[in-house]
Formats: C-alpha cells, structure tokens, sequence
C-alpha cells in the first residue's frame, strides 16, 4: 500500500512511447523480418507489442505468421532484427526526445528528485547516448538487467533499490498498460503517458510532458486518497 502522506522521492521512466518513440523503429525492424518470412501484420497488431521484450514480441509475431522455430533459430532472427533495428535508432537525435520531457527532467533535478530508467529495451544505453540525455538517470534498469518483464514488477524494484528510495516513494511514467501493472505491482504512482481509453489503471494518465510540472503532478497524486 503507499502511504499518500509521503513526498514522492523518484521518478521512473519507460523509454518508448514516454521519452522517446522508437516504436515506428521497431515496426519497421519487425516488420522487415516478418516480410522476410513471408507474412506481413499491422500497425494495429503492432500496438500488442509495447512493452513487450523482444524474444516475447518475436514469438508473437511468429503466432501471427502461423510459423514455429527452435529456440536457436529464434535467437538469430531476434538478433537479425535488432541488428535492423540499431541502423534506425543510430542515426536518432536529440529533436527525437518528446515534446516538454527535457524541461520535466530539468526540474526534477532542481528539486533533487532522483531519476531511473525502467525499460524493457535492450538498446537503452544507447538510445539516451544518441540522443544525449543519459546523464539525468542515476539508475538505468534495461532488458539486460531484469529476468521477468513487465507486468512483473522487477525493473522498478531493482530501480528503486539502486536509488535507495522506498517503492512507495517512486513514481513511474508508463505509455503501456503492462508497464502500469507493473509499476502498480510494484505499489508505486504510476502516470500514464497517452490515452486513457487504454491506460486507466494509472493514477492518472497525460499525453505527454507538455507544460507539465513535477510538483503539480505530486499533489494530485497526494490528493487521491489509499491506493493499492
């Protein structure tokens, strides 16, 4: 349970979707290796994906295809992809970061709110190096670091360890409804980062960091009573 009468001492942010899109990467990337094999799927089926690790996301793809591999075999089309995918997220600027992010991020270190990342990407090392803002985050918690992916609350555990702030005090950024579970199992805030026809189970949800503050956001979340 989180105690609303405490101060929110961290921030936990998802990668795709919340500071940056690297989704319309990852379509293309799955995509062309669907087409290798023959099939193709939609953007819509595409939306299944987020938040999804990549052998997860691969064997989904592979459902939709009506195909079946050895597990070998799925490791080397996983890598192929991702080799697919980094010629993308390598040419990435910093014009890539979501509108009003950076200012957000600025003012949680005036405030001295401590910064994570809770990602299931593989590639997020690299992707905050391309776009130049790795140096807010004190912990970066990535496919690399967690056994269980999201809906499973490791990664924001292991954030909020590595911080050395109580989960109670954490306050994560999500754009995917497993990402909110997670972060609700976790029995941390969670704001949703999009739509509230699809994140509802977040505390509450915004379209994005525009014109956003830190400290009213704080208290609308003190404000909402017991939350489990």
């Amino acid at each position: 349970m989180i105690d609303m009468n405490q101060e929110i001492k961290a921030c936990i942010f998802d990668l795709d979707g919340v500071i940056v899109d690297t989704a319309k990467y990852h379509f293309t990337a799955w995509r062309n290796l669907a087409n290798q094999l023959g099939f193709d799927f939609t953007e819509k089926e595409n939306e299944k994906l987020k938040g999804v690790s990549r052998i997860d996301s691969l064997n989904l793809i592979l459902q939709w295809g009506g195909l079946n591999f050895s597990d070998n075999i799925k490791n080397q089309l996983a890598a192929d992809k991702n080799e697919d995918y980094l010629t993308y997220i390598k040419k990435m600027t910093a014009d890539e970061i979501l509108s009003g992010v950076v200012p957000f991020l600025d003012e949680l270190k005036k405030l001295d709110i401590k910064i994570a990342l809770g990602s299931a990407s593989k590639n997020a090392v690299t992707i905050l190096n391309q776009v130049g803002i790795i140096d807010y985050f004190e912990s970066i918690i990535d496919g690399t670091k967690v056994v269980n992916g999201k809906p499973h609350p490791e990664g924001f555990l292991l954030a909020a360890s590595e911080l050395g702030v109580a989960p109670s005090k954490c306050l994560v950024f999500e754009d995917a409804p497993k990402g909110v579970q997670a972060a609700l199992a976790a029995e941390m805030f969670v704001v949703g980062i999009g739509r509230k026809e699809d994140l509802g189970e977040a505390h509450l949800v915004m379209p994005n960091f525009q014109n956003k503050k830190f400290n009213t956001l704080e208290k609308k979340l003190l404000s909402l009573g017991t939350v489990h």
